[in-house]
């Protein structure tokens, strides 16, 4: 890298979507017991769905804390170095990811499926947030080496490297 000067900014539009995507599921579980809205509810899946809920929403967890604390995301980021270990060799923006799992959880928990929609505009929103804010700025910085990355790690969903 011949100007260490370039690099992205330490928060990026990291809160954006986060906040973004808390934001917008928070809103909808509201507004869907504020008017009691109870499509696609199922009594009879209540207890696993909730079990189901908790293991997306450790997992969000999990990820976030990898990604911040395991791979020490915001040194790397201070000192313009690309991550592809860790938990980012599995999904590249698992911050993200997490917050998109925690999503999906709170919605399990709420046991109101019709909330599924507000899930995918999150994930469309974050889609569309990264294609173009920092997977242009990555493209930019790391060339070739971010490209290949790309190809073999998905940006959303954690998954299992691809083969080489």
């Amino acid at each position: 890298m011949e100007n260490k000067k370039d690099h992205l900014p330490l928060f990026g539009v990291g809160p954006a979507i986060v906040f973004g995507q808390f934001g917008m599921t928070g809103i909808a579980i509201g507004f869907s017991y504020a008017f009691d809205w109870n499509y696609l509810q199922f009594e009879k899946f209540n207890i696993p769905l909730k079990a189901i809920g908790c293991i997306f929403i450790l997992l969000g967890f999990y990820l976030d804390y990898s990604a911040k604390q395991k791979s020490k995301l915001f040194e790397h980021v201070a000192e313009n170095n690309l991550i592809t270990d860790g938990v980012y060799c599995i999904v590249r923006n698992p911050v993200y990811s997490g917050a998109l799992l925690i999503c999906i959880g709170a919605v399990c928990i709420t046991n109101k499926l019709f909330l599924f929609g507000i899930v995918a505009v999150c994930w469309i929103y974050m889609t569309i947030f990264l294609i173009n804010t920092e997977e242009k700025w990555l493209r930019n910085l790391y060339g070739q080496e971010y490209i290949d990355y790309c190809k073999n790690v998905n940006r959303c969903m954690p998954w299992f490297p691809r083969k080489k």
